[in-house]
């Protein structure tokens, strides 16, 4: 076996490929996008909720002066129900 066919070869090889390369981009094909409308309503959704604050300052402003007053008080029937429904959840899953 010669090595300089080899070589030969590999050149031929090489310079095809870099042709074909020159030959896309000189089509101007190019790559493109589209996005759907629902795509687009999911994307002023996501901007709308990005924009509004995580904590609704209206219903914790009382819960917070009276944490501060050291007026809040917690019913224990209450907690307990709620413990009760979180732990049935739990465990129904």
């Amino acid at each position: 076996m010669r090595i300089e066919a080899y070589t030969q070869v590999q050149q031929l090889y090489s310079t095809k490929k870099t042709t074909k390369a020159h030959k896309q981009a000189a089509n101007g094909i190019s790559d493109q996008l589209q996005i759907s409308r629902f795509g687009k309503d999911i994307q002023t959704a996501k901007a709308a909720v990005a924009a509004s604050s995580d904590v609704r300052e209206n219903l914790i402003a009382p819960l917070k002066e009276s944490i501060a007053n050291g007026t809040y008080q917690v019913s224990g029937e209450s907690f307990a129900e709620k413990l009760l429904q979180q732990y049935e959840e739990k465990s129904n899953q």
